[in-house]
C-alpha cells in the first residue's frame, strides 16, 4: 500500500505506564515525563513528517489502576479532539493496555482515523529501553494515509516491539520481553522491520458517511469464573448469587467444555432464569470455543451459556460492559449481540 506522506497531525496523549516515566538525574527516581523531556530523549521525533501535539492526563495513572471511568475520559478525549487530528498516539502501561484498547474498541464507534496504544517494558531514556522504538512507530502508523486521503489502520491498535495488532484481539503474554504482546487468533495488521508492511486487507472499514459516535455509558457488574478441577459448589454458587450480577464470563476447558456436575448444571441453569448473562471463552489462548462438539460441553449449552467463539478475556469483559451499559436490560439483544463481532474482536 502506497503512503503518502502529508504531515499528518497526530496527538500524544500521556496517561501513565512506564513509557511515561523517565530516571531523574538527580535521585535516579522515576518521574513523569514532559513532553520537552521526551524531544530530548527521543530526538527522532522532530524528524518525523508529523505535527504532534500533547495531552497529558494528570495526575498520571498506574495501569493497574485503571478503571472504566479512565476508559470514558480517553474516549471522550479522542471524541473531542477527533477533527483536529489524523491519529492519536496512546502512551499506557501494559498490564492493562489490552483492556483499554479494547474498552475503546467499543466506546469509540464507526472510528475511521487510528488510534495506536504503545508502551515500553523499560522506561525511556534509560540503557536499551524499548520505548523510543515503540514510540517512533506509533507514531509513524498513526500519521499513515494512502493517496486517497484514507487511513491505512483505521481502528484502535496496539504496537508493541515490531506488531500492530487490533487492540481487541491482544493479549499480554510477557512481562520480561519486550515482545509483551500477541495476538493469538488474528494476524498482525502491520509489521515494522526496514519498512512498515500494512496489512491493510485485514483492518476494518467505516461507514464514510457516518461520523465517530461515542458510547461512555459502561456496566461493570461482572464477574470472570476460570474452572479449575475440584472447583467448590460453595464458591460457584456464591458468585452466581451476588447481588447486582449482570453477567459472568466462564473461562472453560478446551473447546469449551466444562465438569458435567449436576450442581454446576443447575446453578448455571439458575442464573440464566434470573438473566445473568453467561459467556463460555475457552482457557487456551489459540482456538475458540465450539460446544456442542464434546459431550462435557452440552451442559453449558442447556443451561444457556453462550459460546464467545475466539475472543479475548479482555475483550469478552469490556465487551459485556459496553453491551450492558447500552442496552441496560434488553438481555436478548444483548445475548444476541455477543454471538456476532462488533468490532472484528471475534470470529464467526
Amino acid at each position: 500500500m502506497k503512503q503518502k506522506q502529508r504531515n499528518s497531525r497526530v496527538l500524544l496523549i500521556f496517561t501513565g505506564g512506564t513509557i511515561s516515566m523517565t530516571e531523574d538525574i538527580h535521585t535516579h527516581a522515576l518521574v513523569p515525563l514532559s513532553y520537552e523531556r521526551m524531544l530530548q530523549l527521543v530526538p527522532e521525533i522532530n524528524k518525523l513528517d508529523v505535527a504532534i501535539s500533547t495531552l497529558p492526563f494528570t495526575p498520571f495513572i498506574d495501569s493497574s489502576d485503571v478503571e472504566p471511568l479512565f476508559w470514558t475520559k480517553l474516549a471522550t478525549a479522542i471524541y473531542d479532539n477527533y477533527a483536529e487530528y489524523d491519529g492519536f498516539v496512546v502512551l499506557h502501561g501494559t498490564d492493562t493496555m489490552a483492556y483499554s484498547a479494547s474498552a475503546l474498541s467499543f466506546m469509540l464507534g464507526n472510528l475511521a482515523k487510528p488510534v495506536v496504544f504503545t508502551g515500553s517494558q523499560i522506561p525511556i531514556g534509560m540503557m536499551r529501553s524499548d520505548a523510543r522504538e515503540n514510540l517512533l512507530t506509533a507514531i509513524e502508523i498513526a500519521a499513515a494515509y494512502d493517496e486517497h486521503g484514507r487511513a491505512l489502520i483505521p481502528e484502535v491498535t496496539i504496537f508493541f516491539e515490531d506488531s500492530l495488532m487490533r487492540g481487541n484481539r491482544t493479549t499480554k503474554k510477557n512481562s520480561e520481553q519486550f515482545a509483551a504482546f500477541r495476538s493469538y487468533n488474528y494476524p498482525r495488521l502491520a509489521q515494522a522491520g526496514v519498512d512498515i508492511k500494512y496489512n491493510t486487507h485485514l483492518t476494518l472499514k467505516p461507514e464514510a458517511e457516518k461520523p465517530l459516535e461515542l458510547f461512555t455509558k459502561t456496566d461493570s457488574n461482572i464477574a470472570v469464573l476460570r474452572l479449575f478441577p475440584g472447583m467448590s459448589q460453595s464458591i460457584v454458587n456464591a458468585i452466581l448469587n451476588i447481588k447486582g450480577l449482570r453477567a459472568v464470563v466462564l473461562e472453560t476447558y478446551g473447546s469449551g467444555n466444562a465438569p458435567s456436575h449436576k450442581w454446576l448444571h443447575d446453578a448455571l441453569k439458575q442464573a440464566n432464569a434470573k438473566n445473568i448473562i453467561l459467556l463460555s471463552k475457552t482457557q487456551c489462548p489459540v482456538g475458540r470455543v465450539a460446544m456442542g462438539r464434546y459431550q462435557a460441553s452440552l451442559n453449558l449449552l442447556d443451561a444457556g451459556v453462550i459460546a464467545g467463539s475466539d475472543i479475548t478475556t479482555e475483550a469478552a469483559v469490556t465487551k459485556l460492559m459496553y453491551l450492558i451499559g447500552h442496552y441496560g436490560d434488553d438481555v436478548a439483544t444483548i445475548k444476541q449481540r455477543l454471538t456476532q463481532p462488533i468490532r472484528g474482536e471475534m470470529t464467526v
